[in-house]
């Protein structure tokens, strides 16, 4: 199914789910944050977000496409670059396999879709991380995924949406994920060279390799609201330095406090907030306004 049919099929394919009756099990959500039961329609209405305590639930890879992109808008590229498998990995699985597995349940051989879109009809190339595929990981492809949709925004003069969602480098590409850190961050310094915005959007949870490298490099960091942000998860830390750790120091709202982002955005406000900014921080858009965020 097409980015543009997902628009217009999204309501019916909810209707089939409910097709037992109307107080059939699966038409209820269990906030996990509050505990509170929503009937589905409700929650679907809000982006997922619970009515009762605004938590932000976790949303797929189209739910994403569908809350950032201007119906229809986007193009995706890059769709058939494919993972090797450099050191022929094998824990449980082989590393070939759980690819195999990755690409059966998201549709794709990589954790990230990149493409060119509008944004309240603003261009801009996005890049959007599934956390479907193995956790979101950062692995060759995903770096190389990046790196080409910088140069598309150098080259078409747009500005660069990264949406992540990730458990951060891939271990089973060893150093080759590692070096993707430092390759994305080179193309960013070119971009940013193009005086050309990078909006850099955090949702839960980004971690590891991708919040130390290009997650962190945005012009403007914009994080959902409760979204865990990090490098290594707070029991690693705590057993590390053994010291007992501020509650809640890995929280977009702890991270706002303490001057690491710049702005929370509720998941409503998220598409009219990116527009703006990107039609801003652009100097090569001639129809700059002032900013109303």
């Amino acid at each position: 199914m097409g980015f543009a049919d997902f628009f217009k099929n999204f309501a019916k394919e909810k209707e089939k789910e409910n097709s037992k009756g109307a107080d059939s099990a699966s038409c209820w959500v269990k906030c996990p944050h509050c505990n509170e039961l929503m009937y589905y329609k409700e929650v679907i209405a809000q982006n997922r977000v619970c009515p009762k305590c605004n938590f932000h639930m976790k949303v797929d890879l189209q739910e994403r496409i569908a809350m950032l992109c201007d119906e229809g808008s986007l193009v995706e590229y890059d769709k058939d670059l494919t993972p090797t498998d450099p050191i022929a990995f094998v824990d449980k699985k082989s590393y070939e396999k759980r690819v195999e597995e990755g690409m059966e349940k998201c549709g794709r051989p990589s954790s990230v879709l990149a493409g060119e879109c509008r944004i309240n009809n603003v261009p801009a190339q996005i890049v959007i991380f599934d956390f479907n595929f193995m956790g979101g990981s950062l692995g060759s492809v995903e770096g190389e995924k990046i790196v080409r949709a910088i140069n598309r925004a150098i080259a078409r003069k747009h500005g660069l949406v990264i949406v992540s969602t990730s458990g951060g480098a891939r271990m089973q590409e060893s150093t080759y994920s590692l070096m993707q850190m430092a390759k994305s961050s080179a193309a960013l310094a070119k971009l940013s060279a193009h005086k050309l915005p990078y909006i850099s959007i955090l949702t839960d949870p980004t971690l590891g390799g991708v919040s130390a490298s290009f997650a962190f490099l945005g012009d403007i960091i914009i994080a959902e609201p409760g979204a865990t942000v990090g490098f290594a998860g707070a029991r690693v830390i705590k057993q590390t330095i053994s010291v007992d750790l501020p509650e809640g120091f890995q929280k977009a709202e702890f991270l706002l406090e303490h001057g690491l982002i710049d702005m929370i955005a509720h998941r409503k406000d998220l598409k009219g907030r990116v527009s703006a900014l990107l039609k801003f921080l652009n100097q090569h858009d001639q129809n700059t306004t002032l900013l109303h965020l």
